[in-house]
């Protein structure tokens, strides 16, 4: 235990008694990201609430730097953890300022005064998160990505060993989500700060957490690293998906495909193909795609997308009886696109070359 930061023993969370998640296992080394990705309704939520103290665990233990979470002073607890929760605050006539500064009163004592020093803290955490120009802003008038930042300067103001999140990018556009969780693994890395959140976006979870928990039904269905994480099918068993696809070594989410035989054949390759391939999807338009290798970055979304796809092994030369498959794809299908150049391609093109003249014989083209 004593080489973990944060872990649990046992933890078992619900309401009233009935338990929601059962025999919750963390380990958590000082610095390291932990995220807790599932289905809506999973539990995730109630998770952190447990581990902030908001809820009391229906058994087992939670233990921060050695010591059981349960039995710290409100003010030890303060000034270890601070939270960021995606419950909307609205306060009062107070400032961007005045909502920041509020993460230090743990340090101001009785009387709630702000020492020069606490105030410096303050400046610093806000221009770190980006949001020192809305100082003197009514908190209640600016956007909802804002107010997501000023939490986080709070939160930082506290100057926490551990720091937890409740989808703290729900309300944020795509530059400020990556904003957002550059500062946290940047804190992460230069303040051995520890991080432990939940998150919808999959593909930002795998990128920027060290380890990953995930709910299922009343249990944690796995928990490792993203690369233990993310294996072929998990994802969709995890969601129980229906529709669509995801690929877990690229993050790429599809639509379901078209269901039909396919009218039309697509010569691509070197990611040149993937925009038609979801641009046809939309249409309800039915293709067949080749030949592709199966490292190629057009990939992922022609497996998903396409109803054929004509492959070929990485890093070898295209044989015969795939280019014979994919010529008897053109003969069935109403017309031919190729997204590639391949004027300009190398020798490793010949047979796409080969397979554009003959479509192009054919007069689909």
């Amino acid at each position: 235990m004593e080489e973990f930061y944060f872990c649990t023993e046992g933890l078992t969370v619900g309401y009233h008694g009935v338990p929601l998640i059962k025999n919750i296992e963390i380990r958590l080394k000082k610095g390291e990201i932990l995220t807790l990705i599932g289905p809506n309704g999973a539990g995730k939520t109630t998770i952190l609430k447990s581990i902030i103290r908001q809820l009391e665990p229906l058994s087992g233990v939670a233990w921060l730097d050695g010591r059981e979470i349960q039995r710290l002073s409100g003010n030890a607890f303060s000034k270890k953890v601070s939270v960021v929760l995606t419950d909307r605050v609205r306060p009062e006539l107070m400032t961007c300022e005045d909502v920041a500064a509020a993460g230090r009163y743990p340090y101001t004592g009785r009387f709630g005064r702000l020492s020069e020093e606490d105030w410096r803290i303050v400046q610093e955490a806000m221009e770190l998160v980006h949001v020192g120009e809305l100082r003197d802003r009514d908190f209640t008038k600016i956007s909802d990505g804002q107010k997501q930042r000023v939490m986080l300067a709070r939160a930082i103001c506290q100057e926490p060993e551990i720091i937890v999140l409740d989808e703290p990018t729900s309300f944020l556009d795509i530059r400020y989500k990556l904003e957002f969780l550059s500062i946290l693994q940047r804190m992460s890395r230069s303040r051995n700060l520890s991080v432990i959140m939940s998150l919808h976006e999959l593909e930002l979870a795998g990128r920027i957490s060290d380890k990953l928990l995930c709910v299922k039904g009343d249990k944690v269905d796995r928990f490792g690293t993203p690369e233990e994480i993310f294996t072929p099918g998990y994802i969709a068993g995890l969601y129980e998906m229906t529709a669509g696809s995801y690929e877990e070594r690229t993050g790429n989410l599809e639509l379901e495909a078209v269901k039909k035989e396919p009218e039309i054949f697509v010569i691509a390759g070197n990611g040149s193909g993937t925009a038609l391939f979801r641009r046809l999807q939309r249409e309800g338009t039915a293709f067949a795609a080749g030949v592709l290798w199966e490292n190629d970055l057009d990939c992922p979304s022609a497996k998903a997308l396409a109803s054929e796809v004509v492959l070929e092994k990485a890093f070898c030369r295209i044989r015969p009886e795939q280019i014979q498959r994919a010529k008897e794809l053109i003969d069935s299908c109403k017309k031919v696109i190729c997204t590639l150049d391949l004027e300009e391609a190398g020798e490793w093109m010949e047979e796409l070359r080969e397979l554009a003249g003959y479509a192009r014989g054919m007069g689909k083209l």
